[in-house]
């Protein structure tokens, strides 16, 4: 998967009855995450997306 995939694959399950969001919007919003993300140093980036990786298996459990 390549990141044009990731944004997209985000985009199909945002996008829903309930709430529109595009695909723009989506791409938009995680490109802005990535950046606060690049801002950090790099042992603090990796800790935050381990942290919302495990919540999200747990969401999924």
């Amino acid at each position: 998967m390549n990141v044009n995939d990731f944004y997209n694959e985000v985009s199909r399950k945002v996008d829903t009855d309930k709430t529109s969001i595009g695909v723009a919007e989506t791409k938009r919003v995680l490109s802005e995450a990535f950046k606060i993300l690049a801002a950090l140093p790099t042992a603090d980036a990796f800790d935050v997306v381990a942290k919302a990786i495990s919540k999200a298996s747990k969401k999924t459990s």
